[in-house]
């Protein structure tokens, strides 16, 4: 009885040894799972935090690029705003060019109309001439007719006299006009050069403009139009200052033709009045020869 109790109770600690043994493995296996659970979840902490250090040092380099960017954007509209302003004050500056051309314009045709003036003084003087040659010729035939009319000849002598002094101060006062129509040639020549300059000028201003402007995609087709405009304008202000050029050209020509038909008219002067000092000696012989 004693061996069959203890029997039973080695086959019920076996059995509870077994149940134990059974729960243990049991145990061991849930704990294997929680250890592969926890490295599974150890595994993928440590992939995120690896992506999260990534993504951290991308979004700092992001963030130094924003600020770069930012401070690239502040300097291209301080350089806007600078183009801006120079554009301005270019325009400004070929509006004054081309009122100077405006006044150059009116200076020139006053010049002009002083021009014809003194060509019409010219051609009257001329005409004058003419008719002092025909008197001249008249008082030759009256002399060749033999002392027919002294008296006569005396007063046209003095009358011619008269008119050869009316006809000096004539000349004196063509010279006057001449000396102040020089003058404001060589006023308007400075003027020419100094837009000639300052046309040049402008021209450098807007290629400089042209090469700063070439980095902004958006502001290159406006300024490229303003750039055509000023450029066409600026053409016509040299084919401008050029005409002017040749207007000076040939208000010089005009001038030294002026010049010529002086001194011509100077000596035809002289010739006359050698030939009166000729004719008074005669004259006077003729008188002598009377007496």
């Amino acid at each position: 009885n004693i061996i069959r109790r203890q029997r039973q109770e080695l086959q019920l600690l076996i059995a509870e040894l077994k149940d134990r043994d059974r729960e243990l493995n049991d145990m061991v296996a849930v704990h294997e799972r929680h250890i592969q659970a926890w490295e599974d979840d150890r595994q993928k902490i440590l992939t995120l935090a690896e992506r999260c250090s990534l993504l951290t040092s991308e979004l700092n380099e992001r963030n130094a690029m924003i600020k770069s960017l930012n401070k690239k954007l502040k300097f291209l509209k301080s350089q806007q705003n600078d183009s801006k302003i120079i554009l301005e004050n270019t325009q400004q500056k070929f509006k004054e060019l081309t009122q100077k051309v405006t006044d150059s314009s009116v200076h020139c045709q006053a010049l002009e109309e002083k021009n014809q003036s003194l060509h019409c003084s010219i051609l009257e003087l001329s005409a004058k001439t003419g008719q002092l040659q025909a008197r001249e010729q008249e008082l030759l035939t009256m002399l060749q007719l033999k002392d027919k009319a002294l008296i006569e000849t005396t007063d046209h002598i003095t009358e011619f006299t008269s008119k050869f002094k009316n006809l000096e101060s004539a000349l004196h006062a063509a010279k006057s006009e001449e000396f102040s129509f020089n003058r404001e040639q060589q006023d308007l020549r400075l003027t020419l050069t100094d837009l000639v300059f300052q046309v040049n000028n402008l021209k450098d201003v807007l290629y400089e403009k042209m090469k700063e402007n070439s980095k902004h995609e958006q502001e290159i087709s406006d300024l490229k139009r303003e750039n055509g405009c000023l450029r066409s304008e600026l053409v016509l202000a040299v084919e401008e200052a050029q005409r002017k050029e040749q207007l000076y050209r040939f208000v010089k020509s005009k001038q030294a033709r002026i010049e010529k038909e002086l001194s011509s008219l100077r000596q035809v002067c002289v010739k006359q009045q050698r030939d009166l000092h000729f004719l008074h000696v005669n004259l006077e012989s003729s008188e002598d020869s009377r007496q």
